[in-house]
């Protein structure tokens, strides 16, 4: 725990280090930045006008840099909330887990405390009896009170040395716990060392024992070095928390930053290619694709220029930011240095006053001039014109005086008219005024010189002449004219000044408006300061006080560190001491000259480490001389502020006269004026502080002065050591000349031995011999024993004297301990019976754990169950989308069928296009369109019949798909039955299980004694677990019964809905074939074919619409039913039950809301479906009548012969087809919306009932089982009552049980003291059957009858509460239920009367709609925007699906979290049956070494009498031999008899050591297994630091999960902006199939070329023909062949230019038609153009709108969480404050037990608190009690004893085993410690330690006990007043089973604590008394 401390302690100093780092270097550049902004001003332009037109340019930059700085405020201060959210929800994640660890961490910590403790106890009694062992061997009953004084020689040394120290208690019990251990080890090694000394020779000595002391050597330094690895190991845990944690939010903080800002370059990258889009759209006129590219390339270079310009502005933003912060800190600059300027124009002042004061003394100097002139009368002309030059300069000088005293007050007007106006005009006149002082000073030096020439020139007047006073006149003169001249420029100056200012007015006045909309924000920023200073200062008080407190801390830590080292160096002494003994033993020189040196290491360490301490001394001294020196400086500063403040009162007086003008500015100074009180106040703050560092000066002096104190101890110390050796140096050496001078008397015996005659008697001789020299080797020891022990005794004695009388309670207490330790035995056997009862409770634990193991393998089955009903699902799901090809093959044929009409459709809409081309040529060709049009009207009937064969097909497809659902909601149903009987089987199981543990628990309650507050902890454990089933059963009771309602709303809604919906789509159905019969005559039969092939092409996409919708619903219903199943899972693992409901009416009011929402979505849905539908009905019927026009004008147009069509009928016919194609594409959405709708309600109505029925065969259960419970109820009162008044007789009894028990004790300790050291076990059996036969009588018949009554009155208490609730919540469902169906019958007719209007508003809208069409393309785009709010919805359902799925990722996270913690309990429980095992092996361990122990005292006492026999047969041997040999020969035959019997003997003796050498490999191997222990200790604190970082991990691995989902968002927008490039792809490729069309029309036009070619040839071959005719008539016709030939040349004339002609007429008509083909093909794209921008428009429309909604839904979102926070928070707070004013009844029920149980000394202050609780004043309780108890003392005190008689029992905890009784401690500290243990929660039953085990009649031993006289009872009072408080308030919370242990009193030893305090008290006292009540109180408070 110290090392806890100590890193935290390190930790915080690390971190305040940094903090004042960062302090003095934020100091450090402000007054940097005060120096440059003094400079910059200093070095600023002189000119007034240049100046102006900088601040007006500046004024007007920070108006734009204001304005944009409030949006980017307004935008961070959002981006700001968001991120605090987070980071709130962050911190309370890792407190709540930091909270809990440290909380583990100190519950291990204690009970390795009370493990420590209760092992150090056992090692003590085995010492003692060790030791007792010794005595009697090696004493034999000569020295007794010798062998227990010097027992007690090490105790002493350990008590002294910790009398008065002041230190923590867990310390002293640390270190007491080492003595002891170190202690037992020493002992162990003596005993060893006895029987190696028996067994081995003397010659083997040495080297074991050298080997024993390595060996333990090396165990301490293995010891040591575990714990320290230990505390240096949690100190790196905790600090790698720490870190964690700190590395956790910086990853948080820069995920969400780098989110953000990919979030902003996408959005940024779909803005730039929405605007490309646009330009695209807009600039599209040219054809050509080359122009296409080149666009494409300008709008890359146009993205790159807007990146760069948002990059700019960017930047432009940041530097107006630093801007305004620059501004800020120029405001207060500018404030600063108009404080300097108020403290200049004093000093002014100042030099104007000491100015007059020198013209006063002129004027006097010139007086005395006058006369000495008038003296002068020998000069009188000259005289005369001296004083008026005199007059003259005295005039100048008064009007130059009020001259520059009118323009300072000038100034100093305009400078706060500046100020108040406008800062830069403040600057302005700043510099103006700074200007006119320079000048002011130098005209003052001037005029000062000219005064002191003055003087000396009147001084030397007398001694010169006239001539002289002549030159100094004109000089004067000169200096008059010259200062004339400077007033004049002055005045000239002063002048442009007042124009300056009255510009500067005007511009003012006109700037007014924009400076008080600044002022205004100005003053709401300073408030904001302001309230951020406050907080800042508030903070700053904070941390000094932490900075404090942690020095308090540093030199506590450091009074510990110095007394550990104290401790460490008293058990080096002890060690040291025990190493001497063995040497003495071993006989070892060496040995004790390395004492010597490890003594001298031991000296040099020592003052190494006073040199260090002395250095670190010095480096404290050094920080405080810092310290001392920065105060001083800020003494130094304040003393200036205090100089400055004297200025301003003088400043103040002046400005009074001037108050009228300056009314307006006064508030300001005020400000200013508060300000420096502030200072002042934190100057007191310092000056109180410098106090607190004096103070820790003189504490620091005082602790050099207890160390070097110490060290003198130490010192004496060693040098009485150092003699102690010399001594023992000079006693080895006299024994070693002993032992010679034996050897050679020995060898002497031996040679006369072998001058005998016969070989027997000298082999006999010889082995007497040395059995004598072994005899007196072991008297010679025996010797150096008793010579030991007298000095031993003689310096036990000087000690006694000059210790301060402790060694005679010390006595006392050592019987008293012995006699402890007897009883010890006695309560080893309870301890064993109460560890088999605890058995018993562990294994009724690990059934419920069984249980619950069971429960959760269940849980496992359902959720494969569940997977399994998922895959199945998905595997109908995968059948739907592939259209059943498994089970009907036929309907991929029809989807097959369906493809091919729609690429026959799209082929149709192609052949249109063409056909519209066409109609120009076909118009002169009626005869052909005649034709067409009997052709189309045949198709036409063939396509109807397709489509009634279509509908059919699609009403049979439709059915099977019906029958299927209805086949797997049977499937469902049955699957749900089987879990409903598992269900059903758990439930009886667990009924079973919990009926045979309460019949355990009773039957264990039977056998306990005296255990009632062992058994409440396995109760509590129990009956919380039943509790825990029970409630999660009442909630899913609850829920199911919610869902049940629920899925009957929904069937109801969802089957009046589709019917609805099918009633519609028949009307509407039957509405189109009217239509289509009325259009149904053979001219209209094309147009009419278009518009059916469109709409068999909408049935097609509605289908698809409709399963793409029946996915999307089975997903969200999957993902709801995980959702639920994870809460059912969450609910039953979870404790905290009062959350869980609070969240169960959360989302049970949120289900409600969103079902709500649902159908009203559902229904707004189906009512836009309707008018939709009808819109439609109106643009076909609008469409077919713009047909039969077109067509009329067209057939008229033909038999008129006009031979062409017009254009603009055209070009209307081409924008009806776009508009439909649009609406076709929303009518497509809504289908998918609205089936989406449908299929969710479905799968929810499926589920609910399912939920229906599980409510209600629970409820058919818990009614039987209430029932049942009543009846017991009643029959357990009756018994009840019957067992209280049996209590009573019992409480009786137990009273007069224990007075007999304490004399029984009293009796046994008399015997005890009487019996001789002989025969110890036979009284101790003795005593030991009377107590134990006592003892297990009474207290059985005690605790089965309470403890019974009690589980029973829980249990029936706890089920009547479950029963009340389960009604509650009950009713509630039934009242939500029947307001849900009552909202729902209501919404159901609110749909069918607005479908009644709707429908007749349609048949009149039929008719208007046919009139107007204009009106109804308005409506058109008014629909278009309700899609987009459509498909706004259907986002919204995405992101709840999304919520959903993030919601079930939490749960699951919390489900492994409770996993995690199960094991851990699980671990804990085994590691506690471990530990039982260990101890029941330990106390058999103990009773065989006791027996053992027995055995070897008898063994010791035969040896010696055999001793004494043998030297008697020694002596008659010797007289023997002089009377004769024949007498020896028998006596030696009959000794040699003897000797073998011995002989056999030693044998036995020798088989017993080794058993004992056994014992000891035991013991060193138990040694081992905690060594193992600790390294495993060490193993699962690695574990949980590894559990901790994979947990981190895990979250980051969460927190990552969703930066993932993000980019996946990211990767949409991404495919978004491909699926824009690729429409314009697509633009493009349109642009290309337009060209390629015109170029197929001009392949035509060629063709018709060449069929007029060939015509024309055909002529040619007439002509030929005729040519011929006409040779042959030449022929007949002779005569005339020239007539013939001319007229042949004439028609071949005539022939050419008529070829040219027609050459000429086909060139025209190919130059018309090129000219009609470009002006369609113009037409063409220009109407695409239109086309495609339109379609971006509205696409990049319903982007943006669909950008906008999700902004406004996260909003709202947001705006969600914060109010779910705030209503969190106000919950808290009401629970606080409702919390805050309560008290308990069972709190005053024990106030006024513990009234009665107080001292009457004392009981005022019960009276007191009870005041205090009940809220009475101080001084009213003091009058009450001052009345010598006439007041509310006797009332109380008689109205307490009236009523005492029927009170109820109260439960009473047992006292902590070494804690101060009742009598010792005031009644507050007893409340205190009471409410203590009220707060804290129960732990685990802990393993009870020897302590807790003590006698009923301990009380009454200790009263007829020798009692200590009453000086001893007041220094034990005075000294458990004055010590510390023993537990700490932030440890984990102890129950009242598990006691701590503490000491009494202040003195370091366990043994000085008095009787009683060990035995248990019936009163609550878990806290230490002394802990001031008012101190814990607050702390309780505030936790």
């Amino acid at each position: 725990m110290a090392s806890w401390l100590g890193g935290l302690g390190s930790g915080l100093g690390q971190s305040l280090g940094q903090v004042g780092g960062s302090l003095s270097s934020l100091t450090g550049q402000i007054s940097s930045f005060t120096k440059d902004i003094l400079l910059e001003g200093a070095e600023e332009v002189g000119d007034t006008a240049t100046e102006l037109h900088v601040s007006n340019s500046r004024l007007r930059e920070i108006e734009s840099i204001n304005a944009a700085q409030k949006s980017e405020n307004e935008r961070l201060k959002k981006v700001c909330s968001d991120l605090e959210e987070k980071h709130e929800s962050a911190e309370l994640q890792i407190k709540q887990l930091s909270i809990e660890y440290r909380n583990q961490l100190q519950q291990k910590e204690v009970e390795i405390s009370h493990l420590k403790a209760r092992q150090n106890a056992l090692q003590e009694q085995l010492q003692k009896v060790q030791t007792a062992a010794q005595s009697a061997q090696l004493g034999a009953g000569v020295l007794p009170p010798a062998t227990t004084s010097a027992s007690f020689v090490p105790v002493v040394r350990h008590s002294s040395g910790f009398q008065d120290d002041d230190m923590d208690f867990g310390d002293i019990i640390w270190s007491q716990q080492e003595i002891n251990r170190l202690s037992n080890e020493v002992s162990r090694l003596e005993s060893e060392v006895d029987h190696w000394k028996q067994i081995a020779q003397p010659s083997k000595v040495q080297g074991a024992n050298d080997a024993e002391q390595s060996e333990v050597c090396k165990l301490q330094n293995t010891i040591k070095e575990l714990k320290q690895n230990l505390s240096q190991e949690i100190d790196e845990h905790q600090h790698e928390l720490s870190v964690l944690q700190d590395a956790h939010r910086q990853k948080l903080v820069e995920i969400s930053r780098r989110h953000r800002e990919e979030l902003s370059e996408y959005e940024e990258r779909i803005e730039e290619l929405e605007n490309q889009l646009q330009q695209g759209g807009l600039s599209t006129d040219a054809t050509d694709d080359s122009k296409i590219s080149e666009q494409k390339k300008i709008l890359d270079g146009g993205k790159a220029e807007d990146l760069r310009i948002i990059k700019d502005l960017e930047d432009e933003i940041q530097k107006l930011n630093h801007k305004l912060s620059s501004a800020k800190e120029k405001e207060k600059i500018l404030l600063e240095e108009q404080e300097l300027i108020k403290i200049e124009k004093n000093k002014i002042t100042k030099e104007y006053e000491s100015l007059k004061s020198d013209f006063s003394k002129l004027q006097s100097s010139v007086a005395e001039q006058d006369v000495i002139m008038k003296e002068q009368e020998k000069f009188p002309s000259k005289t005369s014109l001296l004083p008026e030059d005199v007059v003259r300069l005295q005039q100048a000088l008064l009007e130059a005086e009020k001259e520059i005293a009118r323009l300072s007050s000038l100034n100093q007007a305009d400078s706060f008219i500046g100020m108040g106006k406008d800062i830069q005009t403040f600057m302005l006149d700043l510099q103006v005024l700074k200007e006119e002082n320079l000048k002011l000073r130098k005209e003052k030096e001037e005029l000062q010189k000219e005064l002191t020439n003055a003087h000396h020139k009147i001084e030397n007047i007398p001694s010169t002449y006239t001539e002289d006073q002549n030159s100094e006149l004109s000089q004067l003169r000169q200096d008059l004219e010259r200062k004339v001249h400077e007033l004049d420029e002055s005045i000239a100056e002063r002048e442009i000044l007042i124009a300056e200012l009255e510009e500067l007015d005007k511009q003012n006045q006109e700037a007014t408006q924009h400076m008080i909309i600044l002022k205004e924000q100005l003053s709401k920023q300073h408030t904001e300061n302001d309230s951020a200073m406050k907080q800042l200062k508030c903070e700053i008080d904070f941390e000094r006080k932490k900075v404090s407190k942690l020095e308090i801390e540093k030199m506590e830590t450091i009074k510990e560190l110095n007394s550990h080292k104290e401790k460490l160096s008293q058990c080096s002494y002890t060690l040291n001491d025990l190493h001497m003994n063995k040497q003495q033993l071993q006989d070892n020189i060496k040995n004790l000259q390395d004492q010597l040196r490890i003594a001298q290491d031991c000296n040099l360490r020592n003052k190494k480490e006073i040199t260090e301490l002395q250095q670190r001394l010095k480096e404290r001294e050094e920080e405080l001389s810092v310290s001392l020196s920065k105060l001083t400086e800020k003494e130094n500063r304040e003393s200036n502020y205090s100089c400055q403040d004297l200025i301003l009162k003088e400043r103040e007086a002046e400005i009074a006269k001037l108050q009228n003008d300056i009314s307006e500015y006064k508030q300001r100074n005020e400000n200013l004026e508060k300000s420096m009180s502030d200072l002042r106040l934190e100057n007191g703050k310092l000056i109180a502080a410098c106090e607190e560092i004096k103070q820790q000066l003189s504490d620091a002096v005082s602790e050099t002065n207890k160390v070097s104190l110490e060290k003198d101890t130490v010192t004496q110390a060693l040098k009485m050591e150092k003699r102690q050796l010399e001594t023992e140096l000079n006693q080895t050496e006299k024994r070693l000349l002993e032992q010679a001078c034996k050897y050679e008397q020995t060898i002497e015996e031996l040679s006369n031995a072998r001058s005998m005659d016969t070989t027997a008697l000298q082999h006999e001789h010889e082995r007497l011999v040395k059995l004598n020299q072994e005899k007196d080797f072991k008297i010679a020891e025996l010797k150096r024993n008793i010579e030991q022990m007298e000095s031993d005794h003689q310096e036990t004695k000087e000690m006694l004297t000059t210790s301060l009388g402790g060694q005679k309670q010390l006595t006392e207490l050592i019987k008293e301990k012995e006699v402890f330790i007897e009883k010890f035995k006695n309560r080893a056997l309870q301890v064993q019976q109460e560890l088999e009862e605890y058995i018993k409770d562990s294994k009724n634990q690990d059934i419920l754990k069984q249980n619950l193991e069971e429960k959760d393998k269940s849980l496992a089955v359902m959720k494969e169950e569940n997977n399994h009903l998922k895959e199945e699902i998905e595997r109908l799901k995968d059948q739907q989308s592939r259209s059943l090809p498994v089970v009907e093959p036929k309907t991929l044929d029809i989807i097959i069928e369906l493809e091919s009409e729609v690429t026959q459709l799209k082929v149709i809409k192609n052949n249109l296009e063409e056909e519209i081309t066409v109609l120009k040529k076909t118009i002169e060709d009626q005869n052909q369109k005649t034709v067409q049009l009997q052709q189309s009207l045949q198709e036409q009937k063939k396509e109807i019949d397709e489509s009634k064969f279509q509908r059919e097909q699609m009403n049979v497809t439709h059915e099977r798909l019906f029958l299927e659902k209805d086949e797997e909601i049977k499937n469902l149903q049955k699957t749900i039955e089987q879990i409903k009987t598992q269900l059903h089987k758990e439930r009886q199981v667990i009924q079973t299980d919990s009926s045979d543990l309460f019949q355990e628990t009773k039957v264990q309650t039977l056998n306990g004694e005296n255990g009632n507050e062992k058994h409440d902890l396995s109760k509590a454990e129990i009956e919380r677990l039943v509790k825990g089933i029970k409630e999660r059963e009442m909630e899913i009771k609850l829920l199911n019964e919610k869902n049940v309602s629920l899925s009957q709303q929904i069937d109801q809604l969802s089957k009046d809905e589709v019917g609805k919906l099918t009633q519609i789509i028949q009307e509407k159905d039957l509405e189109i074939q009217a239509l289509n019969a009325r259009v149904s005559s053979p001219s209209y039969r094309q147009d009419v074919l278009c518009l059916q092939q469109q709409l068999q092409a909408y049935v097609m996409e509605r289908e698809q619409v409709l399963a793409v919708l029946s996915e999307k619903t089975r997903e969200n219903s999957q993902l709801k039913t995980e959702y639920h199943k994870i809460m059912d899972m969450v609910a039953t693992k979870e404790a905290a039950l009062v959350r869980l409901q609070e969240e169960n009416q959360k989302l049970s009011s949120r289900f409600e809301n969103s079902s709500q929402d649902m159908f009203r979505e559902t229904i707004q849905n189906l009512s836009r479906i309707i008018r939709e539908k009808d819109i439609e009905i109106d643009a076909l019927s609008q469409k077919c009548q713009t047909l039969l026009t077109v067509l009329q004008t067209s057939s008229t147009g033909a038999e008129n012969g006009s031979g062409g069509v017009n254009s603009n009928q055209f070009e209307e016919l081409l924008q009806e087809r776009d508009k439909l194609k649009q609406q076709v594409k929303k009518m497509e959405e809504w289908k998918q919306q609205v089936m989406t709708t449908v299929q969710n309600m479905q799968h929810e109505s499926a589920h609910l009932q399912e939920e229906l029925h599980k409510l209600q065969a629970q409820i058919s259960v818990e009614s039987d089982s209430n029932s049942k419970l009543q009846v017991d109820y009643n029959g357990l009162i009756q018994s009840y009552e019957q067992n209280e008044k049996k209590l009573k007789s019992f409480s009786q009894e137990l009273v007069q049980v224990q007075h007999s028990i304490g004399q029984l004790h009293n009796t046994k300790d008399l015997l005890l003291g009487k019996l001789d050291l002989v025969t110890p076990s036979v009284a101790v059996a003795s005593v030991v059957s009377q107590p134990s036969g006592i003892q297990h009588n009474i207290p059985e018949v005690l605790s089965d009858e309470s403890k019974l009554l009690q589980k029973e009155l829980e249990q029936l208490k706890k089920k009547l509460q479950e029963k009340d609730a389960t009604i509650r919540t009950l009713q509630e469902n039934n009242q939500r239920l029947s307001d849900s169906v009552a909202t729902a019958s209501e919404l159901e007719r609110k749909g069918q009367e607005e479908t009644d209007s709707e429908m007749r508003q349609i048949k009149e809208k039929h008719d208007i709609l046919q009139k107007s069409l204009r009106e109804k393309d308005i409506l058109i785009k008014s629909k278009s925007d309700q899609l987009l709010s459509v498909s706004e919805n259907l986002s919204n359902k995405e992101n709840e699906n999304e919520l959903l799925k993030q919601a079930v990722t939490n749960l699951k996270e919390r489900n492994l979290i409770l996993e995690m913690d199960i094991r851990k309990l699980k671990e804990e429980n085994e590691k506690i049956v471990a530990r039982c095992r260990e101890k029941e092996t330990e106390f058999r361990a103990l009773q065989e070494t006791n027996m053992q122990f027995s055995m070897m005292l008898k063994e010791k006492e035969f040896e010696s009498h055999s001793m004494k026999e043998k030297a008697l047969a020694f002596e008659k041997l010797l007289k023997e031999k002089e009377q004769g040999k024949t007498g020896e020969l028998n006596q030696l035959l009959n000794e040699v008899k003897s000797m073998q019997e011995k002989a056999v003997t030693f044998q036995q003796e020798r088989d017993q050591v080794m058993v004992a050498l056994k014992q000891k490999q035991m013991e060193s191997s138990a040694l081992q297994s905690e060594m193992q222990h600790l390294r495993e200790k060490e193993q699962r604190l690695n574990q949980e630091l590894d559990r901790l970082r994979n947990h981190l991990l895990e979250m980051e691995d969460s927190y990552t999960r969703e930066a993932l989902a993000a980019e996946d968002r990211e990767a949409k927008l991404r495919k978004k902006v491909l699926v824009l490039e690729e429409k314009l792809a697509s633009s493009s490729t349109a642009v290309e199939n337009v060209s390629h069309q015109a170029s197929l029309q001009v392949e035509s036009l060629q063709e018709q070329l060449n069929l007029v070619s060939k015509q024309r040839d055909e002529t040619v071959l007439q002509l030929t023909v005729s040519q011929d005719q006409v040779k042959q008539y030449a022929l007949s016709l002779a005569n005339l062949q020239m007539v013939l030939e001319q007229f042949q040349q004439e028609e071949k004339a005539m022939y050419s230019a008529e070829l040219e002609k027609h050459q000429k007429q086909t060139s025209e008509w190919k130059k018309k038609a090129e000219k009609l083909e470009e002006k369609v093909v113009s037409l063409q794209e220009s109407l695409e153009e239109a086309n495609a921008a339109l379609d971006a428009a509205s696409r990049l429309t319903e982007q943006l709108d669909f950008k906008e909604e999700q902004i406004e839904e996260l909003k709202k979102e947001g705006e969600i969480r914060r109010e779910m926070l705030e209503d969190v928070q106000n919950k808290l707070v009401n629970l606080v404050n409702s919390t805050e004013g309560k008290v308990d009844k069972l709190l005053m029920r024990n106030l006024f037990v513990g009234h009665f149980h107080t001292p009457k000394n004392k009981r005022p202050e019960v009276l007191r608190l009870m005041g205090s609780i009940l809220g009475i004043k101080k001084e009213e309780l003091d009058q009450l009690l001052s009345e010598d108890q006439r007041g509310v003392t006797r009332w109380v005190t008689s109205w307490l004893g009236g009523g005492g008689a029927g009170s109820k029992s109260v439960p009473n905890t047992p006292l902590r085993p070494t804690q101060k009784s009742v009598f010792n401690s005031s009644f507050s500290e007893l409340f205190v410690k009471f409410l203590e243990t009220e707060s804290c929660p129960t732990l685990p039953p802990p393993k009870l330690s020897v302590h807790d085990m003590k006698p009923l009649g301990a009380a009454g031993t200790a009263k007829t006990s020798s009692t200590p006289s009453s000086s001893q009872i007041q220094d034990s009072a005075v000294s458990g007043s004055s010590r510390r408080p023993d537990t700490n308030p932030f440890l984990a919370p102890r129950s009242a089973a598990v006691p701590l242990i503490t000491p009494a009193s202040n003195s370091g030893h366990l043994l000085m604590k008095p009787i009683s305090d060990a035995l248990p008290t019936f009163t609550p006292l878990p806290v230490s008394p002394d802990a001031s009540a008012g101190a814990v109180l607050k702390d309780l408070l505030k936790q």
